[in-house]
């Protein structure tokens, strides 16, 4: 039996690594610890409060006090860190809350864990710390995809802080022998995401009616993962990964913005033919309309520092723990449409 922490468990990838693991280790105990800022919403857990093995608790990864008494009280022996302001454009126009949140804050949790786990006697533990590929930078558009060894190179303030706190982890294990592992995934889509990344807000931006911004030529290119197959990655390492390594985890499935748009568009357009419900539902979507929502689209400025391409390599993940993506991007997109559509997500 397992005793988890898990920070910014009311955010996206929290809350479906939450349910992931709640369903796959039903003796585990978990808690969350969530600062709940714009993007954490502790209604993405109710299910989660019924389950007598789940605990949440409102507060933030800065107040080393509180961490270190739910490390004590609850007797916690892995910790899962999500927690952190991830939004590029944010980074961008406010930069503090990054550093502090994400560089800070994960030094926070660094020096708690040292002092409960390791400064009277080593307990057994695990520090996972889940980090993102654009620490590496960005590739051009034939280049290999990004390994466990490229060199980092991050460019913007939000990849600059994450790629800060990576090397405060590895700083960890390596001086104090805190056990601790990183894994540096790419982008990912799924249930409960906020509507400010680019799958959501085109989603929701559809059935609103409210017009689709692409940057630029929308020809960036990501990597896309779905977030339970992210989930499954991180047991994974949590179950057989070696402490002090990084593992990549992708989805080896890249698509341009432009692409991923106008996919969306003809997804949510033939949702909209088949099921009648939906226009009553959603009245401003152009399907609703007679329209196509291919119309909403709108180049804008493109951001500045904006990676041109992302790729993540998987092999040492695939290779060592047998990892390998359970959803197609087909299965995977249907999943997070089909979700928001009974949501009835609203536009934030």
């Amino acid at each position: 039996m397992r005793h988890l922490l898990v920070t910014g468990g009311a955010g996206f990838i929290g809350t479906n690594f939450v349910y992931y693991w709640l369903n796959k280790y039903p003796e585990d105990h978990v808690v969350v610890l969530d600062a709940l800022t714009y993007a954490g919403n502790r209604q993405n857990l109710t299910r989660a409060e019924k389950n007598p093995k789940f605990e949440f608790v409102h507060g933030n990864i800065l107040d080393q006090p509180l961490v270190e008494s739910l490390l004590a009280g609850h007797r916690i022996d892995t910790i899962v860190h999500f927690a952190a302001e991830s939004h590029v454009d944010r980074s961008i126009t406010g930069p503090d809350e990054f550093i502090n949140t994400n560089i800070v804050g994960t030094h926070t949790l660094l020096k708690a864990a040292r002092k409960l786990w390791l400064d009277d006697k080593t307990i057994p533990h695990r520090f996972h710390h889940i980090s993102t590929d654009e620490v590496y930078g960005s590739l051009k558009p034939y280049d290999p995809p990004f390994t466990e060894k490229t060199p980092y190179a991050p460019n913007s303030p939000y990849a600059a802080s994450k790629a800060a706190s990576d090397h405060l982890v590895r700083a960890y294990h390596k001086t104090y022998g805190l056990s601790t592992t990183i894994s540096n995934c790419s982008n990912n889509y799924g249930p409960f995401q906020f509507p400010e990344k680019l799958i959501p807000l085109i989603i929701t931006h559809i059935l609103y009616g409210k017009p689709l911004p692409v940057y630029g030529d929308g020809k960036q290119i990501r990597d896309w993962l779905y977030v339970d197959d992210h989930s499954f990655g991180i047991d994974l390492i949590l179950g057989k990964g070696k402490t002090g390594e990084t593992y990549n985890i992708g989805g080896n499935n890249e698509w341009a913005n432009i692409d991923i748009v106008k996919l969306v568009c003809e997804l949510l357009d033939k949702e909209f033919r088949k099921n009648p419900a939906l226009v009553q539902k959603f009245p401003g979507c152009p399907s609703s309309k007679g329209s196509h929502p291919e119309t909403l689209i709108t180049h804008v400025t493109d951001r500045p520092g904006h990676d041109r391409r992302y790729a993540v390599d998987a092999a040492k993940i695939i290779s060592s723990h047998g990892y390998a993506p359970k959803e197609s991007f087909e299965t995977g997109i249907q999943k997070t449409l089909t979700w928001f559509l009974e949501k009835e997500m609203i536009l934030l």
